[in-house]
């Protein structure tokens, strides 16, 4: 399952750490982008079906259930599975042909590839 923007909105605010009630979530969300309250709780409501967010009572506390580099591990297989036919090697791919990485990024890569394969 993958975040829409606006989920995304709701738990960058949460993995910070600061905040954990869904009212302070909501005046965070109308200082960062201008939603009101109504806006924010339907987006945590989506988060929370989605289980990225779990509801603590007493007063609507948040907790993130899922780190921000746990949704990026999905995010990552869902964009391999869907986009490049379950083959990480073609997303490598488009990135170096399209120049995406510059040479010390392509280096990095090379190095990280290296490691992988004495591991």
């Amino acid at each position: 399952m993958r975040l829409a923007e606006s989920e995304r909105k709701v738990m960058e605010v949460l993995w910070e750490g600061k905040i954990v009630f869904a009212r302070d979530v909501a005046s965070e969300l109308r200082n960062r982008v201008g939603w009101g309250k109504t806006t924010t709780y339907t987006m945590l409501n989506r988060c929370m079906e989605k289980g990225y967010v779990k509801r603590v009572e007493p007063r609507f506390r948040c907790i993130p259930v899922l780190t921000k580099e746990e949704v990026a591990e999905q995010e990552t297989e869902y964009l391999i599975c869907h986009s490049f036919d379950g083959k990480p090697a073609l997303l490598v791919e488009k990135l170096v042909r399209e120049k995406k990485l510059d040479a010390r990024q392509m280096e990095e890569l090379y190095q990280i590839a290296r490691g992988m394969g004495n591991a």
